[in-house]
């Protein structure tokens, strides 16, 4: 606040999760949103300076870099509006960091990027001064140039802390026993594409206890958002066999319009499956809009032939003998508690090993 930054935005990153939880605590009212995607944090900080002259906080995953590039240069770049935003980004796949093959290529390209976009840039040390002078430094920087600078934060830099908010989640079921009840309902020869994060681990341990294959499982560990529109790619191609799109409420909400394209996309056999649990589960459990919407009515307004809600395992088997006939595009939304088991497994085989199944059991 000594810097006069008092507005913050952005999606949510485990790397940021403690920096995240204090801002939901100590941020003054109506300061703090939680963005639908990147891009649309940096439009925020923007209008906020428009409207108030001061600087916004963007922060991010370096992944939320490819959501920014076009905000970022064709808004608030010194050659077009010229707006000072203070991007806070959290590097997955530090280069001599261990992580997760979706997270190594973006890592290596994180400060190259920001070079090429002509953003300055610091990275951020765990003391506390150091810390303190980085940020009087980007904040010097950004009104003597009126341009974005960004902090990089690395594994860790950040120290525990859990905010104090009760989110509100009545529902009883969990993601992984309502995912259960889901895949065994499902055509054995309908494709599976599912959403980034802890879902994708769900079912491929689900498999993994069921001694069933992987190979009808397309598990989207990275690009958030966008697990529907490869399940509708897929569907438009094979139009003979069910396509299921198993998503999570953060990703539906950062991507809204794919919605709109699939409804009126005339894939009868694409069948959308939404867990919602209100929460950026896989990330630290930063709440969503997803129980603030209708997402059956949202989805019914866009064109999907038939749209659904389940909040128990009756309910989830009643929508599921409807999938069997019914022409799609047909939404279920499953409401879920948080959470997930300490002990969640990763998938074993390598994207590119997943992606060269996929496509034979495609064939």
């Amino acid at each position: 606040m000594e810097n006069d930054i008092e507005f913050f935005t952005g999606v949510p990153d485990s790397l940021l999760q403690n920096i995240t939880a204090f801002l939901t605590d100590h941020a003054p009212e109506g300061r703090h949103l939680t963005a639908a995607n990147e891009g649309n944090a940096i439009a925020l900080a923007v209008g906020h300076y428009l409207a108030t002259g001061k600087i916004g906080l963007v922060y991010m995953q370096n992944s939320g870099l490819g959501n920014v590039v076009n905000p970022l240069l064709s808004l608030a770049d010194p050659e077009v509006y010229s707006v000072p935003v203070l991007l806070l980004i959290g590097w997955r796949g530090e280069p001599g960091i261990k992580d997760e093959p979706q997270h190594l290529k973006q890592g290596l390209v994180t400060l190259p990027l920001l070079e090429t976009l002509g953003i300055k840039y610091t990275r951020l040390s765990p003391t506390d001064d150091d810390a303190s002078n980085a940020v009087t430094l980007a904040a010097e920087q950004m009104r003597s140039g009126n341009a974005p600078y960004a902090l990089i934060a690395s594994k860790n830099i950040f120290g525990p802390y859990r905010d104090s908010t009760n989110q509100n989640n009545p529902y009883s079921i969990s993601r992984e026993k309502a995912l259960r009840v889901v895949l065994s309902g499902l055509d054995p020869s309908g494709p599976v594409v599912s959403t980034t994060g802890k879902l994708s681990r769900e079912i491929y341990e689900y498999r993994k206890a069921e001694n069933q294959g992987h190979q009808g499982d397309f598990l989207n560990v990275g690009s958030m958002g966008h697990a529907s529109q490869i399940a509708l790619g897929i569907a438009l191609r094979k139009p003979d066999r069910k396509v299921y799109c198993l998503d999570g409420d953060g990703a539906v909400l950062m991507h809204m319009g794919a919605l709109a394209i699939i409804g009126n996309s005339g894939a009868t056999n694409f069948r959308h499956i939404v867990f919602n649990n209100g929460a950026h589960d896989s990330v630290g459990g930063q709440p969503t809009q997803g129980f603030n919407i209708d997402l059956p009515a949202v989805a019914k307004a866009c064109g999907y032939r038939q749209t659904g809600r389940a909040e128990s395992k009756a309910e989830i088997l009643k929508h599921l003998r409807a999938f069997q006939d019914c022409k799609g595009p047909y939404l279920l939304e499953i409401r879920v508690r948080r959470g997930s088991r300490a002990d969640l497994g990763r998938p074993q085989e390598s994207p590119r090993e997943n992606k060269a199944e996929f496509m034979k059991f495609l064939k």
